[in-house]
């Protein structure tokens, strides 16, 4: 992965975003989506990062292919909640095993450092042992488990939260 560039997401990177979430809306539990996401949609979603701040998204390419991303977003609505984020992180799925994943969320992480941010979060559809390993060697603790708690492809599925201090420590 030693040819592999991590930066800022930027507009032109809109189509690689939305086909490598699309494929997990269609094909995986992993995220609740149900329909593909849009072009507009998913414009309107980049639309929220920026390049510091609590809001961040950090693309993967090779050969100027973005491979995967990682983001921070926000948690939940309520202004006491302003210093937790939710963290994200996908890769194309041939890119997956890789160590692609730790990649983004180190450079999501680092970034994340200087900002107001005391906690991030995230949910991990189960069973999903990769995602729970990335998680586990990224820091994060399982704090609990939503049973049953979304329905796609005819089934109900869990979703464990995650949970990791990102504050500096000391």
């Amino acid at each position: 992965m030693s040819d592999t560039a991590i930066r800022h997401a930027e507009s032109a990177d809109i189509s690689a975003l939305l086909d490598i979430y699309n494929h997990y809306v269609l094909h995986t539990p992993i995220t609740f989506d149900i329909e593909p996401r849009t072009r507009a949609q998913r414009q309107e979603w980049l639309d929220q990062f920026r390049s510091s701040g609590r809001y961040q998204c950090f693309v993967a390419a090779q050969g100027g292919k973005v491979i995967g991303w990682a983001c921070s977003t926000r948690f939940k609505e309520r202004e006491a909640y302003a210093t937790s984020v939710e963290t994200s992180v996908y890769c194309v799925p041939d890119h997956t095993g890789r160590g692609l994943g730790r990649q983004l969320y180190a450079r999501l992480f680092e970034a994340l450092q200087a900002e107001d941010i005391h906690r991030a979060y995230g949910g991990i559809t189960l069973p999903n042992g990769a995602s729970v390993a990335l998680h586990e060697r990224m820091g994060f603790r399982h704090i609990g488990t939503y049973r049953e708690v979304g329905r796609k492809f005819g089934r109900f599925w869990d979703v464990a939260l995650f949970e990791r201090p990102v504050a500096a420590l000391g």
